[in-house]
């Protein structure tokens, strides 16, 4: 299949899943406090297993020297460290009632500029090699379906109607195909390898300081197990795309 309707697919498939939002208002709340925390356990282990298990291992003898490989790793952590100063940049895991001073446009001129960097990541990945397009897209997916979850909640709760907060919500999802976009046509031009372990970087920035610190503090030992599960479960899923040929 060719590259670019490979790319296209991919980061329209990653902005559908903005839709997942409308599961917010079909499942009750206590279903919704049981399910999201292990998925962000899942997505956090998902995230660190992209970057060390594969986009950082394949990334290595791509430069001129192994050393540009975790400069870019740390561009990429800095990158989403600047993001999170400057604009308070924090995805919500949480269901509805318990968001507190919903600020609704900044979250999604967050998840905007988020979904652009993460298109431009998807995309790179593809034209690095097709494997680890499909690990980086679903690293990336684990990511967003709790992500997205706590964001149509924050809007909401914010006042907005159900109809208004999935348009918005998903035209904020929609840049990830902007950044796919970019990520292809500039690869005509210049190498665009740096962009694995740019975005191995990211994915370790929000796995270590947004997810993580969502689940480390348990209420209960049942609770800090279960999560330490899924965490390893994701982790396991990307290790699996290592036997995809």
């Amino acid at each position: 299949m060719n590259i670019f309707l490979i790319i296209i697919l991919s980061s329209v498939a990653m902005s559908l899943i903005a839709l997942v939002g409308l599961f917010t208002l079909i499942l009750k709340e206590a279903t919704l406090r049981k399910i999201i925390l292990p998925l962000v356990a899942m997505s956090a282990g998902a995230l660190l297993g992209g970057a060390f298990l594969h986009m950082i291992p394949e990334s290595i003898g791509k430069f001129k020297t192994n050393q540009m490989v975790f400069i870019w790793v740390l561009i990429g952590f800095s990158i989403f460290f600047l993001l999170e100063q400057f604009i308070h940049w924090h995805h919500c895991h949480r269901v509805p009632s318990e968001h507190k001073q919903p600020v609704t446009y900044l979250i999604l001129i967050a998840d905007a500029i988020h979904n652009l960097i993460g298109g431009l990541a998807i995309a790179g990945a593809f034209i690095v090699d097709m494997r680890m397009g499909i690990v980086t897209w679903i690293a990336a997916a684990a990511h967003e379906i709790p992500q997205e979850l706590g964001d149509f909640g924050i809007l909401i709760h914010g006042g907005w109607s159900k109809k208004k907060a999935l348009i918005f919500n998903f035209i904020s999802a929609s840049t990830i195909i902007l950044g796919a976009l970019l990520a292809y046509f500039l690869s005509n031009y210049i190498n665009i390898a740096f962009l694995v372990p740019l975005a191995a970087g990211n994915f370790i920035y929000i796995a270590c300081s947004d997810l993580i610190p969502e689940i480390k503090h348990g209420c209960s030992i049942k609770n800090n197990i279960i999560h330490f599960i899924f965490f390893i479960l994701g982790i396991l899923l990307i290790y699996g795309v290592s036997f995809i040929h």
